[in-house]
């Protein structure tokens, strides 16, 4: 590990739930990740925390149906000796659920909006985006939703593998356009060959260490 550079050393489950009382005590800061079914969401948490079976992987859409919680550790080596933090990864269902009743959707949403709305210790959204795709209607929903809700929003463009470096540039820029994107607010990520890894930690990294009054609001509209 290089020096003042952070890592994920440990990762575990610690709980599911569709409902505030749910969940896990006590409380800690907090990262989610919010993306459409099939985005490839539970391959890159487990790419991001180097356990294969972290999260679970499904040929099928739609599988996350609760709010799971993970407590994550991160350390860095500085000059004056070790540094550790825990916080809480919150892998969150996807939307766009194939197979999904509408009773099940119009559910989901409201425990996931109430989640979004409504914790004072999330402190970034990574939202994960297919790369191989133009931005579809619900991702641009969700992405202008996280922000009238006074959230960072860190966007991921998953499976960079599965198309060229010149395509991949390539989207990135439109996403940047659509969205009026800098460079930090916007990454490439593949879980196959761990690309990104480092950056996406050092960005999550950087909101987990704010303390009030200190850049903890950057990114709020």
């Amino acid at each position: 590990m290089a020096s003042n550079q952070w890592d994920i050393i440990r990762a575990k489950y610690v709980a599911s739930a569709v409902r505030p009382d749910q969940y896990p005590l006590p409380a800690m800061k907090e990262v989610a990740f919010i993306g459409r079914s099939n985005v490839g969401k539970s391959s890159l948490i487990n790419s991001l925390t180097r356990r294969n079976s972290l999260a679970r992987v499904s040929g099928s859409p739609g599988k996350t149906q609760t709010i799971n919680f993970y407590e994550l550790e991160a350390k860095r080596m500085l000059e004056e000796g070790e540094q550790r933090l825990n916080f809480f990864l919150v892998d969150l269902p996807g939307y766009g659920f194939a197979r999904a009743s509408k009773d099940n959707k119009s559910q989901w949403s409201v425990f996931i909006r109430n989640y979004m709305s409504g914790s004072k210790n999330l402190k970034l959204v990574c939202q994960l985006i297919d790369i191989r795709h133009k931005p579809l209607e619900n991702d641009l929903e969700c992405y202008h939703w996280l922000l009238e809700c006074g959230l960072p929003v860190q966007l991921v463009l998953t499976k960079s593998d599965k198309v060229s470096k010149n395509a991949a540039a390539s989207q990135k820029a439109l996403f940047k356009r659509e969205l009026g994107l800098d460079d930090d607010r916007i990454m490439t990520y593949t879980a196959v060959q761990h690309t990104s890894r480092n950056e996406l930690i050092a960005r999550i990294m950087e909101y987990i260490e704010q303390r009030p009054g200190t850049g903890a609001e950057e990114g709020k509209v």
